[in-house]
Parts: structure tokens; C-alpha cells; sequence
């Protein structure tokens, strides 16, 4: 196989309602960069990404001069070729080199007639368990309903998807209004759940002051994991006396960070994302290393469509020390661009797909659908927020929302 050409179409599918988080909001939808990556022999690889908008496919299509002849099953090339460690200081490339690695993989799998997962060794289940992910939110402006700001709306959303869904672990994405608050909100949740597990992630957002405090507050629930309470590998080291686990996906995402973590231990729990890694191939790498130094992993999830997220169905597939539910922001989309349309959650996971490659395909019409309604919307920033004009974060962040302030006037940029 050569590759003979490289499409990128960005595509807004929107939530359900949108999404508050400690450096923003996602506003209404997600924003998502598809990649084809075609060969001489007719197949079409797959690959995502997140954010970016024209730049983003610019930046995939730019890589044209570096890809085309080359053939897909030569994988270890491709970090060198698109993300060479010195060269990508002056332009981060890790991100496009996942979406062209999701591709190759895909190809590959399609080429030889197997499964990524069974290129990868070998399944070893074959469905992979979910979390909840439960985020505060505004109020779809389309519909007036979604809003999440209070205890109570928190826990109706939190039963409603246990019982639609089935599942068994809550994550709260929080750093959005003030820590005493959230804390009021995080054991409602708690209290509601009977004795499922909970996650607790506001993004960095408290100093390592208020993470203690709040960690200390939280030490009698079925806590899964305290998710990067604080920023930095030594801020994090400074809440290890807790006892509870602690987790991230922002300062453990390359080996180095990683080898760093190993020889003077910040975090217990290595949240693998296939996009912040730079691949599947990258994540199972450090799933290994954090097998023989017995850290835990986790699935991470950066806002997914049906490609991401079979890349992440793939990954937790063969991952013998999967012993945390993945992360997924999927329930939160309204639609997807993949044939058959969204995943389904049973019993709180989703089944490993079946098919050679990836083993999801285009819905064409949904594509151009979707590039129409971001040509319409366009895109946003991930570190505003529509409901503060004006207003970004600090780290730590001392600048909360108000949960009583008014709707935003707009979810446009």
C-alpha cells in the first residue's frame, strides 16, 4: 500500500446542552476535525481530532508532502516523520500524528481483513466499561432545558443516566464554582448513588492549599479517584498523605513525564488518552510501563466522535491492567458522523467494534450535514466561557462562576 491522498473536513455536532469546565465551556457542541487518509489500493483510513477548525485541517492536509508514497504499515516511522521531538518545539505535532496513526492503523486492519484491537495483539474483553461524566451546564438555548447548576439537577442527570445507561461510576468535572459548593455537590451525588464510585476532577483549578482541604472533605466516599486536583507533578506529590488515589491526564501525557512520575511517584492513576499521547500504539506503550511499575490506568476522553472513540474501545480492549472505567464525553452528543449512527451504552460499556480496521465508517450525508452546521456556527474558544464575558482563568483559580448568574446571550464567537 501507498497513500495517495489525505482529506480533512471539520464538522460541529452538537450537545445536549453545553458544558462548563474549569478553563471554559464547551459551547453547544464539539468541534471535530475528520481525517481520510486514501491509498492506491482504494482503501480509506480513518482519524479525528479535536479543536482547530481550518487550522486544524490545514495542518492535516500540509502533511500531504510528508505522507504521500508512504506506506501505512510502516508505523514506527511515523513519529519521526511528523513528530520529531525537536522539531515539533516550534510546531506540536502530536495530535495530527494520532489522527494519521488512527488512519494507518485503520488501513492496515482493513488491508489484512482484522480488527485494530487483534493487530494489537489480541483482544481481552470485548466490551469496555464507562463512567458517567457529569459536567455543570447552561441551559440549551434551543430547548431551555440541560441546565446542571445546582445539588439537585446535578443528581436527577446522575440517576437519569444510570438508569438509561447502567452506570456504576460518576465523574464530576468541577473547578467552576467555588470549592465549597462543588463539595455540597459532590456529596449529593454521593449520597444518591448508593455506593457507586465517584470521580471528582476539577482540571487543576485549586491550589494545593484547597486541594488538601477538599480531599480531606471527600476521604469517607467511594472515591475512584481525585482527578488533578491541583496543577503539576510536585503539586500533586504534596497531596499524596490523603490516601486517596490520584489521577491525571495533564501532567503524565509523554514518557518523560511519565519516567518522572515512576521515580518519584506523583500520581497512582495514568489516564491514557489517544489523542494527547499521539496514538493508540503510544498509550499501549505506557500501558505497559505503568504495568510493571503496578500504576493503574484509565481511558481518557477529549471529546470524542464515533472515530476517537472506537480508537479508544480499541485501546481499553487490550489493555490487561484496565482496572478503572474509561472516560467518555459521548453521551453528551446528540448525533454522531459514523454509518448506523452513535454507539450504544449497555450495562455501562460499549462493545469493542467488530469490523477490519477501526470498524466504523463515514455516514456521508452526516459529515456534510455537520460541515454545513460549522460553517454556520463556526467554532470557540475551549478557555472562554459564554456565560462571563471577558473573564479567564488563573492557576490556581480563585474566580468561580456565580451557579445563580444569568443564561449567556450567545453561544457564538
Amino acid at each position: 500500500m501507498k497513500i495517495t491522498d489525505i482529506r480533512a473536513t471539520t464538522v460541529a455536532v452538537p450537545l445536549h446542552a453545553p458544558l462548563l469546565h474549569s478553563n471554559g465551556a464547551h459551547w453547544g457542541r464539539f468541534v471535530r476535525t475528520i481525517v481520510e487518509v486514501e491509498t492506491d489500493n482504494g482503501l480509506v483510513g480513518l482519524g479525528e481530532l479535536g479543536g482547530g477548525g481550518e487550522s486544524a485541517e490545514a495542518a492535516i492536509v500540509a502533511l500531504k508532502r510528508y505522507l504521500v508514497g508512504h506506506d501505512p504499515r510502516q508505523l514506527n516511522a511515523l513519529p519521526f516523520m511528523i513528530a520529531n521531538p525537536t522539531a515539533s518545539l516550534y510546531n506540536n505535532r502530536t495530535q495530527l500524528l494520532a489522527a494519521i496513526e488512527f488512519a494507518c492503523l485503520d488501513l492496515v486492519g482493513q488491508d489484512l481483513g482484522v480488527s485494530v484491537s487483534e493487530l494489537l495483539g489480541g483482544r481481552l474483553r470485548d466490551r469496555v466499561p464507562f463512567a458517567s461524566y457529569l459536567f455543570f451546564r447552561y441551559a440549551d438555548p434551543r430547548t431551555g432545558e440541560g441546565e446542571i447548576r445546582d445539588p439537585d439537577q446535578l443528581v436527577a442527570e446522575a440517576l437519569r443516566l444510570k438508569r438509561r445507561y447502567g452506570f456504576r461510576v460518576h465523574k464530576l468535572k468541577g473547578g467552576v464554582f467555588p470549592p465549597d459548593y462543588e463539595l455540597e455537590c459532590y456529596r449529593a451525588l454521593a449520597a444518591a448513588t448508593d455506593g457507586d464510585l465517584l470521580r471528582y476532577d476539577p482540571n487543576a483549578a485549586l491550589s494545593v492549599s484547597e486541594a488538601l482541604r477538599f480531599g480531606k472533605a471527600i476521604q469517607d466516599l467511594p472515591n475512584d479517584y481525585y482527578e488533578d486536583p491541583t496543577w503539576g507533578l510536585n503539586g500533586l506529590r504534596q497531596l499524596r498523605g490523603l490516601g486517596l488515589p490520584l489521577a491525571t491526564n495533564t501532567v503524565v501525557i509523554n514518557p518523560e513525564q511519565l519516567a518522572a512520575n515512576v521515580l518519584n511517584p506523583a500520581v497512582d492513576v495514568i489516564l491514557l488518552d489517544t489523542t494527547f499521547w499521539g496514538g493508540i500504539r503510544a498509550c499501549v506503550k505506557a500501558a505497559a510501563v505503568c504495568e510493571t511499575f503496578q500504576l493503574g490506568v484509565a481511558v481518557h476522553s477529549s471529546g470524542e466522535l464515533g472515530i476517537q472513540l472506537a480508537t479508544m474501545l480499541h485501546l481499553g480492549a487490550v489493555l490487561p491492567n484496565l482496572d478503572h472505567a474509561a472516560d467518555a464525553h459521548y453521551h453528551h452528543l446528540v448525533d454522531d458522523i459514523i454509518v448506523g449512527g452513535p454507539f450504544e451504552y449497555v450495562d455501562g460499556a460499549i462493545a469493542v467494534p467488530e469490523g477490519p480496521g477501526l470498524g466504523v465508517r463515514l455516514d456521508y450525508e452526516k459529515v456534510a450535514r455537520y460541515a454545513e452546521y460549522y460553517r454556520e456556527v463556526g467554532g470557540y474558544p475551549y478557555d472562554r466561557d459564554p456565560g462571563r464575558p471577558g473573564w479567564y482563568p488563573l492557576i490556581p483559580n480563585d474566580r468561580w462562576a456565580d451557579p445563580t448568574a444569568p443564561q449567556p446571550d450567545t453561544l457564538t464567537w
